[in-house]
């Protein structure tokens, strides 16, 4: 009957409070809420690797591990999103695959802040959701990983900077950046 309760009527931050406290059974739920979510995120980030699942697999064990350190007076999904983006990016460098800049110029650059209700709305074009993300496996992954968390993962900016650890403006950089390439790649000239 707790678990139930648990399952419909606590919040994220609550189960992890749980956790902390000792009740196992909480972090099962957190795992149930976010094992799809990470497994999409991952997949559309690292699109093409075979350990997929043994990366998400990690996500989880460092969120139980070091669910403690967890402060329940932020939010949950920000937190399990920036483990996720550490351990994506790692097994992009482990792997070789793609390159990941330690210099970042978009961090010195402000643009204004914009935003479209839905990926489609951002290319104004007739491409169903599924192709645009095709699309977007030809840009940069800084660029590929800011359009997923948006308009995807609907993450606000202030989550997208806390899970990528940069500033507010180099999100919304990065988003418009990402959408001008993304047009280019859609619709050449």
């Amino acid at each position: 009957m707790f678990k139930t309760y648990m399952q419909t009527h606590m919040s994220d931050e609550e189960l992890a409070r749980a956790v902390q406290q000792g009740t196992d059974d909480a972090f099962t739920i957190l795992f149930q809420r976010y094992e799809q979510k990470m497994l999409r995120y991952g997949q559309r980030f690292l699109y093409s690797y075979e350990d997929l699942e043994d990366a998400v697999q990690e996500v989880f064990i460092k969120t139980y591990r070091n669910i403690k350190s967890f402060d329940t007076d932020k939010k949950f999904s920000t937190w399990i999103y920036r483990i996720a983006h550490n351990t994506f990016i790692n097994v992009i460098k482990k792997n070789g695959r793609e390159p990941v800049s330690f210099f970042d110029f978009d961090t010195f650059i402000s643009l204004p802040v914009r935003t479209e209700d839905t990926l489609e709305g951002l290319l104004d074009t007739k491409e169903s959701t599924e192709k645009i993300v095709d699309r977007m496996k030809q840009l940069s992954p800084k660029y590929r990983e800011v359009l997923i968390l948006f308009y995807l993962e609907e993450l606000g900016y202030k989550e997208i900077a806390d899970v990528l650890s940069i500033p507010i403006s180099t999100v919304g950089v990065r988003i418009a950046r990402a959408k001008a390439q993304l047009k280019k790649i859609v619709s050449p000239k």
